[in-house]
Protein backbone atom coordinates (compact mmCIF):
# COMPACT_ATOMS: atom_id res chain seq x y z
CA UNK A 1 0.00 0.00 0.00
CA UNK A 2 2.85 2.39 0.91
CA UNK A 3 4.65 1.50 -2.33
CA UNK A 4 1.47 2.23 -4.33
CA UNK A 5 0.99 5.59 -2.58
CA UNK A 6 4.60 6.56 -3.25
CA UNK A 7 4.22 5.65 -6.92
CA UNK A 8 1.02 7.69 -7.18
CA UNK A 9 2.73 10.69 -5.55
CA UNK A 10 5.61 10.36 -8.02
CA UNK A 11 3.26 10.45 -11.02
CA UNK A 12 1.38 13.42 -9.58
CA UNK A 13 4.66 15.33 -9.17
CA UNK A 14 5.66 14.51 -12.74
CA UNK A 15 2.21 15.64 -13.89
CA UNK A 16 2.55 18.98 -12.12
CA UNK A 17 6.05 19.49 -13.49
CA UNK A 18 4.74 18.80 -17.01
CA UNK A 19 2.29 21.68 -16.59
CA UNK A 20 5.05 24.25 -16.06
CA UNK A 21 6.14 26.27 -19.10
CA UNK A 22 9.62 27.71 -18.87
CA UNK A 23 10.21 31.30 -20.02
CA UNK A 24 6.53 31.87 -20.70
CA UNK A 25 5.15 35.31 -21.53
CA UNK A 26 3.74 36.57 -18.26
CA UNK A 27 0.02 37.28 -18.14
CA UNK A 28 -0.37 40.87 -16.96
CA UNK A 29 -3.20 41.87 -14.62
CA UNK A 30 -5.91 43.95 -16.18
CA UNK A 31 -5.86 47.74 -16.21
CA UNK A 32 -9.51 48.78 -15.98
CA UNK A 33 -10.18 51.38 -18.66
CA UNK A 34 -13.51 50.09 -19.85
CA UNK A 35 -16.98 49.07 -18.71
CA UNK A 36 -19.19 46.11 -19.58
CA UNK A 37 -22.72 46.80 -20.78
CA UNK A 38 -25.33 44.04 -21.10
CA UNK A 39 -26.78 44.07 -24.61
CA UNK A 40 -28.91 40.94 -24.25
CA UNK A 41 -29.54 38.71 -21.24
CA UNK A 42 -31.34 35.41 -20.80
CA UNK A 43 -29.08 33.49 -23.21
CA UNK A 44 -27.67 30.57 -21.18
CA UNK A 45 -24.84 29.55 -23.53
CA UNK A 46 -24.35 32.08 -26.34
CA UNK A 47 -22.14 30.48 -28.98
CA UNK A 48 -22.00 32.36 -32.29
CA UNK A 49 -22.87 35.95 -33.12
CA UNK A 50 -23.01 38.05 -36.24
CA UNK A 51 -24.50 41.38 -37.36
CA UNK A 52 -27.03 41.93 -40.14
CA UNK A 53 -26.82 45.04 -42.35
CA UNK A 54 -29.66 46.66 -40.35
CA UNK A 55 -27.49 46.53 -37.20
CA UNK A 56 -29.36 43.75 -35.44
CA UNK A 57 -27.48 40.72 -34.13
CA UNK A 58 -28.05 37.03 -34.72
CA UNK A 59 -26.94 34.95 -31.74
CA UNK A 60 -26.93 31.17 -31.47
CA UNK A 61 -27.68 29.49 -28.14
CA UNK A 62 -26.34 25.98 -27.65
CA UNK A 63 -29.67 24.34 -26.84
CA UNK A 64 -30.94 25.18 -30.32
CA UNK A 65 -32.40 28.70 -30.22
CA UNK A 66 -31.39 31.39 -32.72
CA UNK A 67 -32.04 34.93 -31.47
CA UNK A 68 -32.32 38.22 -33.32
CA UNK A 69 -31.38 41.14 -31.08
CA UNK A 70 -31.76 44.85 -31.69
CA UNK A 71 -33.13 48.04 -30.14
CA UNK A 72 -33.54 46.29 -26.81
CA UNK A 73 -35.71 43.53 -28.31
CA UNK A 74 -34.78 39.84 -28.39
CA UNK A 75 -36.86 37.53 -30.59
CA UNK A 76 -36.54 33.87 -31.55
CA UNK A 77 -36.00 32.94 -35.20
CA UNK A 78 -38.38 30.23 -36.44
CA UNK A 79 -37.63 27.06 -38.38
CA UNK A 80 -34.18 26.41 -36.92
CA UNK A 81 -33.14 22.78 -37.59
CA UNK A 82 -33.32 20.37 -34.66
CA UNK A 83 -29.94 20.10 -32.97
CA UNK A 84 -28.27 17.22 -31.16
CA UNK A 85 -27.90 18.93 -27.79
CA UNK A 86 -25.47 16.77 -25.85
CA UNK A 87 -22.33 17.71 -23.93
CA UNK A 88 -20.49 20.33 -25.98
CA UNK A 89 -22.75 19.79 -28.99
CA UNK A 90 -25.73 21.90 -30.00
CA UNK A 91 -26.34 25.01 -32.07
CA UNK A 92 -22.86 26.35 -32.71
CA UNK A 93 -21.45 29.05 -35.00
CA UNK A 94 -23.01 31.47 -37.46
CA UNK A 95 -21.57 33.64 -40.26
CA UNK A 96 -22.81 35.77 -43.14
CA UNK A 97 -21.76 35.38 -46.73
CA UNK A 98 -19.33 38.21 -47.67
CA UNK A 99 -21.94 39.41 -50.19
CA UNK A 100 -24.87 38.94 -47.81
CA UNK A 101 -26.45 42.23 -48.83
CA UNK A 102 -26.82 40.83 -52.35
CA UNK A 103 -27.55 37.12 -51.78
CA UNK A 104 -28.84 36.82 -48.19
CA UNK A 105 -26.99 33.59 -47.31
CA UNK A 106 -26.44 32.76 -43.62
CA UNK A 107 -24.13 29.87 -42.66
CA UNK A 108 -24.63 27.83 -39.49
CA UNK A 109 -22.88 24.88 -37.85
CA UNK A 110 -24.61 22.62 -35.36
CA UNK A 111 -24.53 19.10 -33.94
CA UNK A 112 -26.89 16.95 -35.96
CA UNK A 113 -28.15 13.39 -35.47
CA UNK A 114 -28.73 12.95 -39.20
CA UNK A 115 -26.72 10.33 -41.04
CA UNK A 116 -24.78 7.22 -40.13
CA UNK A 117 -24.76 5.89 -36.57
CA UNK A 118 -26.28 6.84 -33.23
CA UNK A 119 -25.58 10.20 -31.62
CA UNK A 120 -24.49 13.24 -33.60
CA UNK A 121 -21.74 15.07 -35.42
CA UNK A 122 -21.01 18.54 -36.77
CA UNK A 123 -23.07 19.77 -39.74
CA UNK A 124 -22.83 22.91 -41.88
CA UNK A 125 -25.88 24.44 -43.56
CA UNK A 126 -26.83 27.69 -45.22
CA UNK A 127 -30.20 29.41 -45.19
CA UNK A 128 -31.94 32.72 -45.71
CA UNK A 129 -33.85 34.78 -43.17
CA UNK A 130 -37.34 35.83 -44.23
CA UNK A 131 -40.25 37.00 -42.08
CA UNK A 132 -38.56 35.97 -38.85
CA UNK A 133 -37.72 32.42 -39.94
CA UNK A 134 -35.09 30.42 -41.80
CA UNK A 135 -35.96 29.45 -45.37
CA UNK A 136 -34.23 27.79 -48.33
CA UNK A 137 -32.16 25.64 -45.95
CA UNK A 138 -29.37 23.78 -47.77
CA UNK A 139 -27.13 21.08 -46.29
CA UNK A 140 -23.50 21.76 -47.23
CA UNK A 141 -21.45 19.27 -45.20
CA UNK A 142 -22.06 16.67 -42.51
CA UNK A 143 -19.22 14.99 -40.63
CA UNK A 144 -19.68 11.27 -40.13
CA UNK A 145 -20.12 8.86 -38.55
CA UNK A 146 -22.22 9.98 -35.61
CA UNK A 147 -21.15 9.16 -32.09
CA UNK A 148 -22.84 9.47 -28.70
CA UNK A 149 -19.72 11.04 -27.20
CA UNK A 150 -20.42 14.54 -25.95
CA UNK A 151 -17.11 16.26 -26.60
CA UNK A 152 -15.25 18.14 -29.31
CA UNK A 153 -17.65 19.23 -32.05
CA UNK A 154 -15.57 22.34 -32.94
CA UNK A 155 -16.84 24.54 -34.55
CA UNK A 156 -16.22 27.95 -36.10
CA UNK A 157 -16.97 29.39 -39.54
CA UNK A 158 -15.02 32.06 -41.41
CA UNK A 159 -14.71 33.30 -45.00
CA UNK A 160 -11.30 34.31 -46.30
CA UNK A 161 -10.58 37.25 -48.58
CA UNK A 162 -10.96 35.05 -51.68
CA UNK A 163 -14.46 33.97 -50.66
CA UNK A 164 -13.65 30.42 -49.55
CA UNK A 165 -15.48 29.09 -46.50
CA UNK A 166 -13.53 27.45 -43.68
CA UNK A 167 -15.09 25.60 -40.77
CA UNK A 168 -13.66 23.44 -38.01
CA UNK A 169 -14.60 20.18 -36.33
CA UNK A 170 -13.18 18.63 -33.20
CA UNK A 171 -12.02 15.03 -33.11
CA UNK A 172 -15.14 13.95 -31.17
CA UNK A 173 -13.08 12.28 -28.44
CA UNK A 174 -11.66 9.68 -30.83
CA UNK A 175 -8.21 11.22 -30.81
CA UNK A 176 -6.13 8.16 -31.65
CA UNK A 177 -8.00 7.62 -34.93
CA UNK A 178 -9.76 10.63 -36.42
CA UNK A 179 -7.30 13.57 -36.43
CA UNK A 180 -4.46 11.89 -38.34
CA UNK A 181 -6.62 9.99 -40.84
CA UNK A 182 -7.62 12.05 -43.89
CA UNK A 183 -10.09 9.36 -44.96
CA UNK A 184 -12.14 10.21 -41.85
CA UNK A 185 -13.92 13.31 -40.64
CA UNK A 186 -13.17 15.15 -37.39
CA UNK A 187 -10.09 16.79 -35.97
CA UNK A 188 -9.93 18.82 -39.15
CA UNK A 189 -10.38 22.24 -40.72
CA UNK A 190 -12.37 22.14 -43.95
CA UNK A 191 -12.35 24.47 -46.95
CA UNK A 192 -15.38 24.74 -49.23
CA UNK A 193 -16.80 26.91 -51.94
CA UNK A 194 -19.74 29.05 -50.89
CA UNK A 195 -22.23 26.45 -52.19
CA UNK A 196 -20.62 23.59 -50.27
CA UNK A 197 -18.73 22.14 -53.21
CA UNK A 198 -15.04 21.24 -52.85
CA UNK A 199 -12.47 23.64 -54.34
CA UNK A 200 -10.42 21.92 -57.04
CA UNK A 201 -7.16 23.08 -55.44
CA UNK A 202 -7.86 21.63 -51.98
CA UNK A 203 -4.76 19.72 -50.84
CA UNK A 204 -6.17 16.18 -50.93
CA UNK A 205 -8.37 16.35 -54.02
CA UNK A 206 -7.92 13.26 -56.16
CA UNK A 207 -6.37 11.10 -53.45
CA UNK A 208 -8.14 7.77 -53.01
CA UNK A 209 -10.85 7.59 -50.33
CA UNK A 210 -9.90 10.94 -48.78
CA UNK A 211 -12.32 13.53 -47.49
CA UNK A 212 -11.51 16.10 -50.17
CA UNK A 213 -12.98 19.01 -48.18
CA UNK A 214 -10.13 18.68 -45.64
CA UNK A 215 -7.71 21.61 -45.63
CA UNK A 216 -5.70 20.71 -42.49
CA UNK A 217 -5.65 17.79 -40.07
CA UNK A 218 -4.33 16.87 -36.63
CA UNK A 219 -6.46 19.61 -35.01
CA UNK A 220 -7.84 18.57 -31.62
CA UNK A 221 -10.82 20.86 -31.00
CA UNK A 222 -10.68 24.24 -32.77
CA UNK A 223 -13.08 26.80 -31.31
CA UNK A 224 -11.41 29.91 -32.70
CA UNK A 225 -10.94 30.98 -36.34
CA UNK A 226 -10.11 34.48 -37.59
CA UNK A 227 -8.65 36.06 -40.71
CA UNK A 228 -5.65 38.29 -40.05
CA UNK A 229 -6.74 41.75 -41.25
CA UNK A 230 -3.37 42.57 -42.86
CA UNK A 231 -1.88 39.31 -44.13
CA UNK A 232 -5.15 37.54 -44.90
CA UNK A 233 -3.83 34.40 -43.17
CA UNK A 234 -6.23 32.14 -41.30
CA UNK A 235 -5.43 31.96 -37.58
CA UNK A 236 -6.83 29.23 -35.35
CA UNK A 237 -6.79 28.24 -31.73
CA UNK A 238 -7.65 24.84 -30.37
CA UNK A 239 -8.09 23.13 -27.05
CA UNK A 240 -5.26 20.95 -25.86
CA UNK A 241 -5.83 18.22 -23.27
CA UNK A 242 -4.58 19.12 -19.76
CA UNK A 243 -2.19 21.78 -21.00
CA UNK A 244 -1.18 22.66 -24.52
CA UNK A 245 -3.93 24.86 -25.94
CA UNK A 246 -2.50 26.24 -29.19
CA UNK A 247 -2.55 29.23 -31.54
CA UNK A 248 -1.75 28.20 -35.11
CA UNK A 249 -1.48 29.86 -38.50
CA UNK A 250 -3.31 27.55 -40.87
CA UNK A 251 -1.39 26.31 -43.92
CA UNK A 252 -2.73 24.31 -46.82
CA UNK A 253 -2.45 20.55 -46.27
CA UNK A 254 -0.56 20.90 -42.99
CA UNK A 255 -0.60 18.46 -40.08
CA UNK A 256 -0.98 20.16 -36.68
CA UNK A 257 0.04 17.08 -34.79
CA UNK A 258 -2.70 15.89 -32.48
CA UNK A 259 -2.15 13.41 -30.83
CA UNK A 260 1.30 12.60 -32.27
CA UNK A 261 2.74 15.71 -30.62
CA UNK A 262 1.32 17.72 -27.76
CA UNK A 263 2.42 20.03 -24.96
CA UNK A 264 -0.22 18.60 -22.66
CA UNK A 265 -1.03 15.39 -20.80
CA UNK A 266 -4.23 13.41 -20.40
CA UNK A 267 -6.77 14.50 -17.79
CA UNK A 268 -5.83 11.53 -15.58
CA UNK A 269 -2.18 12.62 -15.63
CA UNK A 270 -0.96 9.97 -18.06
CA UNK A 271 1.25 10.69 -21.06
CA UNK A 272 -0.37 11.04 -24.49
CA UNK A 273 2.87 11.65 -26.37
CA UNK A 274 6.43 12.30 -25.29
CA UNK A 275 6.95 14.46 -28.41
CA UNK A 276 6.34 18.20 -28.49
CA UNK A 277 7.63 18.63 -32.04
CA UNK A 278 8.38 16.42 -34.99
CA UNK A 279 9.48 16.87 -38.64
CA UNK A 280 6.52 17.40 -40.95
CA UNK A 281 4.26 18.72 -38.19
CA UNK A 282 3.46 22.41 -37.81
CA UNK A 283 4.53 24.03 -34.56
CA UNK A 284 2.10 26.44 -32.88
CA UNK A 285 3.12 30.09 -32.71
CA UNK A 286 2.06 30.00 -29.07
CA UNK A 287 0.72 27.47 -26.57
CA UNK A 288 -0.82 27.86 -23.12
CA UNK A 289 0.40 25.82 -20.17
CA UNK A 290 -1.74 25.30 -18.16
CA UNK A 291 -4.72 25.35 -20.49
CA UNK A 292 -7.04 28.35 -20.48
CA UNK A 293 -9.73 26.52 -22.53
CA UNK A 294 -9.87 29.08 -25.36
CA UNK A 295 -13.12 29.90 -27.12
CA UNK A 296 -13.77 32.74 -29.54
CA UNK A 297 -11.12 34.76 -31.33
CA UNK A 298 -10.99 38.21 -32.94
CA UNK A 299 -8.43 40.66 -34.26
CA UNK A 300 -8.94 44.24 -33.10
CA UNK A 301 -8.97 46.76 -35.96
CA UNK A 302 -11.12 49.43 -34.32
CA UNK A 303 -9.82 52.87 -33.36
CA UNK A 304 -12.04 52.71 -30.26
CA UNK A 305 -9.34 50.67 -28.50
CA UNK A 306 -5.99 52.28 -29.35
CA UNK A 307 -4.03 50.02 -26.97
CA UNK A 308 -5.68 46.88 -28.36
CA UNK A 309 -5.58 47.74 -32.06
CA UNK A 310 -3.58 45.26 -34.13
CA UNK A 311 -3.71 42.60 -31.44
CA UNK A 312 -5.77 39.46 -30.82
CA UNK A 313 -8.55 38.75 -28.33
CA UNK A 314 -9.20 35.23 -27.01
CA UNK A 315 -11.85 34.15 -24.52
CA UNK A 316 -11.05 31.79 -21.65
CA UNK A 317 -13.69 29.34 -20.50
CA UNK A 318 -11.56 27.93 -17.68
CA UNK A 319 -10.27 31.13 -16.07
CA UNK A 320 -13.24 33.31 -17.06
CA UNK A 321 -11.48 36.30 -18.54
CA UNK A 322 -10.75 37.78 -21.95
CA UNK A 323 -7.09 37.63 -22.96
CA UNK A 324 -5.44 40.31 -25.08
CA UNK A 325 -2.68 38.53 -27.00
CA UNK A 326 -0.23 41.21 -28.11
CA UNK A 327 1.43 40.68 -31.47
CA UNK A 328 4.44 41.82 -33.41
CA UNK A 329 3.96 40.38 -36.88
CA UNK A 330 3.38 36.67 -36.17
CA UNK A 331 5.09 36.65 -32.77
CA UNK A 332 3.35 36.79 -29.40
CA UNK A 333 5.04 39.53 -27.35
CA UNK A 334 2.60 40.11 -24.50
CA UNK A 335 -0.53 38.92 -22.71
CA UNK A 336 -3.04 41.07 -20.83
CA UNK A 337 -6.03 40.01 -18.78
CA UNK A 338 -9.35 41.79 -19.46
CA UNK A 339 -12.53 41.32 -17.45
CA UNK A 340 -11.27 39.32 -14.48
CA UNK A 341 -13.88 36.75 -13.37
CA UNK A 342 -16.36 38.06 -15.97
CA UNK A 343 -17.59 34.51 -16.61
CA UNK A 344 -17.04 31.69 -19.08
CA UNK A 345 -16.45 33.55 -22.34
CA UNK A 346 -17.76 31.59 -25.29
CA UNK A 347 -17.17 34.09 -28.09
CA UNK A 348 -15.67 37.49 -28.87
CA UNK A 349 -16.31 39.64 -31.94
CA UNK A 350 -15.84 43.18 -33.16
CA UNK A 351 -19.12 44.72 -34.26
CA UNK A 352 -19.69 46.99 -37.26
CA UNK A 353 -19.83 49.91 -34.81
CA UNK A 354 -16.21 49.18 -33.81
CA UNK A 355 -17.08 47.97 -30.31
CA UNK A 356 -16.02 44.59 -28.92
CA UNK A 357 -18.78 42.20 -27.88
CA UNK A 358 -18.44 39.00 -25.87
CA UNK A 359 -20.79 36.08 -25.32
CA UNK A 360 -20.68 34.99 -21.66
CA UNK A 361 -22.34 31.86 -20.34
CA UNK A 362 -25.17 32.67 -17.94
CA UNK A 363 -25.04 36.40 -18.76
CA UNK A 364 -25.65 36.80 -22.48
CA UNK A 365 -24.04 39.36 -24.78
CA UNK A 366 -21.88 42.11 -23.26
CA UNK A 367 -20.43 45.19 -24.95
CA UNK A 368 -17.02 46.52 -23.90
CA UNK A 369 -17.00 50.32 -23.80
CA UNK A 370 -13.75 52.25 -23.24
CA UNK A 371 -13.94 54.81 -20.46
Amino acid sequence: MIKYASLLLFFLLISCMAQEKKDDIQLQDEVIRYTFETVASGIPIPWGMVWLPDGTMLVTEKSGVLYQIGNGVKSEIKNVPKVYNRGQGGLLDIALHPNYAQNGWIYITYASSEGEGEGGNTKLIRAKLENGGLTQIESLYKASPNTTKGQHFGSRIVFDKEGFLFFSTGERGNHFVNPQDITRDNGKIYRLNEDGSTPKDNPFVGQKDTKEAIYTYGNRNPQGLAIHPVTGDLWEHEHGPKGGDEINIIKKGANYGWPVVTYGIDYNGTTISTETEKPGIEKPIYYWLPSIAPSGMAFVTSDRYPEWKGHLLVGSLKFQYLELVKLKDNTIIGRQKIGTDIGRIRNVAQGPDGYIYIGVEGKGILKITPN
